[in-house]
């Protein structure tokens, strides 16, 4: 069965082909990554609009590759009180339009690398930075630099597949 990713990102496409064949272990499955926009800014400051790009990227996927679900993954900072979180969020939408929400753990974002992002930098760009990395985004990411890898960016997304696969192990409960 074949899945669409709203993404080219190795790290995301390796999360939702681990998360499908954890969740159906017994099932086929097919994960191809398709670049789509999200409809949202480079770098979403709210768990809303975050929600939203991932909600756009499932569609478009899925749409565009006319595959039985479609998974979109959005990253973004959200202000909690005085402190930033890093958080991704995952939509997984299937063909008919039944949709799933699950999400990524926070990971709170140090105030010096705050200070880069809210004068424009995306997240990534920020990591590379501190780390003296390069696109860390498709690799270990913050969450796993912050981690020493103990907790890595894949990991972080095949986590949040899951929860939204909730909503289609349990469709009574919705």
């Amino acid at each position: 069965m074949l899945i669409a990713v709203g993404s080219q990102n190795p790290v995301k496409i390796k999360a939702v082909s681990l998360a499908f064949n954890r969740v159906w272990p017994h099932d086929s499955w097919q994960v191809t990554g398709v670049s789509v926009p999200s409809d949202v800014s480079s770098q979403p400051l709210s768990d809303t609009e975050s929600i939203r790009g991932a909600q756009t990227r499932a569609r478009k996927a899925q749409l565009r590759l006319h595959a039985a679900f479609g998974v979109g993954l959005e990253g973004g900072v959200q202000a909690i009180g005085p402190y930033w979180f890093d958080c991704g969020w995952v939509v997984v939408y299937r063909q008919d339009g039944l949709e799933g929400l699950g999400s990524t753990a926070r990971m709170i974002v140090p105030p010096p690398m705050m200070r880069l992002i809210e004068q424009g930098q995306e997240l990534g760009e920020v990591v590379d930075h501190f780390f003296h990395t390069q696109n860390a985004k498709q690799g270990q990411g913050h969450f796993g630099l912050m981690t020493n890898n103990a907790l890595t960016r894949t990991r972080g997304y095949t986590d949040g597949v899951i929860m939204a696969l909730a909503r289609f192990l349990h469709p009574e409960l919705f």
